[in-house]
């Protein structure tokens, strides 16, 4: 169960500068009052009521609490206290500025295979500690997969934003296409047999060669490769690229799901873990395509932020409508309450006054 404390967040922790922005709020640098640890506080405005779409339903919110209170794990962001008022949620987690695993990469001038299997050994613990607990992300995406600080030798993975991640029960059956179709693909099936290491063959597949695998014309002709893992390893972008390495994307990204590898499986895949010296030479002598990798992740840069400001634009006409909306209602109260006081006594006509305003 969600535990939330219903004290003011003031009196703990000092609040900082804006990080960061979204549909539902803000992040916020915050400072632990008692320690003088910095965390990153995240403000979520709440649905002021079941008809409202401005803000995050409760269940949504208390959903995600309860799944970051029970994982505790070095590569997955830590949640430290959560608040809450009528109208908000803030959640203390912890700070995370190494920015993004993408770009990061990108602003490198070379990469062996080798330094990238070191990001995805990490991302491959992080899932399979979710797993053992029964916990599905459903929205593992580089956008999502951050670093805690970029400037240490060897930088450590966080995975961050739970808001569409689910605690599954054994046994049942779960179909979902949630999530960002390209990264998560389909779930179709019992928890055991699927457990969307697709993302990680996509994320991995972008990482050595610059280009998305089930990437289309039109959105249709992405979705149509998805569901068929429709995808190649044509030589201009994968021909300094390991058969090892293909080989591990090979079986992540497989339609049937009970023949796709899981993360203890890809833990010791011989790419991750060379099983001689011949392997483990031949990681480090190739490297990833850097060219077309900085301009996947430039397009990758912009396609959000023209997400972004199309968002902006809908919330910004959506709060137009609820205004025009709530100034007709008035107008239309005033006309009936103008009506109604023809036929009142003063005294009667300020009870009501005095009542409403109450």
């Amino acid at each position: 169960m969600a535990l939330f404390k219903l004290e003011n967040v003031e009196d703990l922790y000092e609040i900082g500068e804006v990080l960061g922005s979204g549909h539902f709020g803000q992040v916020r640098e915050v400072l632990e009052r008692a320690t003088g640890t910095r965390w990153a506080g995240k403000f979520l405005k709440l649905r002021k009521s079941a008809s409202s779409r401005l803000g995050l339903e409760r269940k949504n919110v208390e959903r995600e609490v309860e799944i970051l209170q029970s994982l505790q794990h070095c590569n997955i962001m830590a949640l430290k206290d959560v608040f809450e008022s009528r109208s908000e949620v803030v959640l203390i987690v912890e700070l995370i500025s190494g920015g993004e695993l993408f770009d990061f990469i990108a602003a490198k001038e070379s990469l062996t295979e080798s330094e990238a299997i070191e990001f995805i050994e990490q991302i491959l613990h992080g899932v399979e500690y979710m797993h053992s607990k029964r916990i599905a992300h459903f929205d593992l995406k580089p956008e999502n997969i951050m670093l805690s600080d970029k400037l240490v030798p060897h930088p450590h993975i966080k995975i961050i934003d739970f808001g569409l991640a689910q605690h599954l029960t054994q046994g049942e059956e779960y179909r979902s296409l949630c999530g960002t179709p390209q990264y998560i693909g389909e779930w179709n099936g019992p928890f055991e047999a699927c457990c969307l290491y697709v993302s990680i063959g996509v994320i991995t597949y972008i990482l050595l060669s610059g280009i998305s695998p089930f990437q289309g014309d039109t959105d249709e002709e992405t979705l149509r490769n998805i569901l068929a893992m429709n995808y190649e390893f044509d030589d201009y972008h994968f021909s300094q690229t390991t058969a090892m390495a293909k080989d591990f994307i090979q079986k992540l990204l497989v339609k049937d799901q009970n023949e796709r590898m899981t993360a203890e499986e890809s833990l010791l895949h011989p790419w991750i873990k060379p099983l001689n010296r011949k392997q483990a030479a031949s990681r480090c002598r190739s490297s990833i395509n850097m060219k077309n990798f900085k301009k996947f992740n430039a397009r990758r840069k912009w396609k959000m932020s023209y997400n972004m400001v199309s968002a902006c634009n809908r919330l910004c006409h959506l709060q137009l409508l609820c205004k025009a909306s709530a100034k007709a209602n008035e107008e239309l109260r005033q006309c009936e309450s103008d009506q109604e006081d023809t036929e009142s006594k003063p005294a009667s006509l300020l009870r009501r006054r005095l009542s409403s305003s109450s």
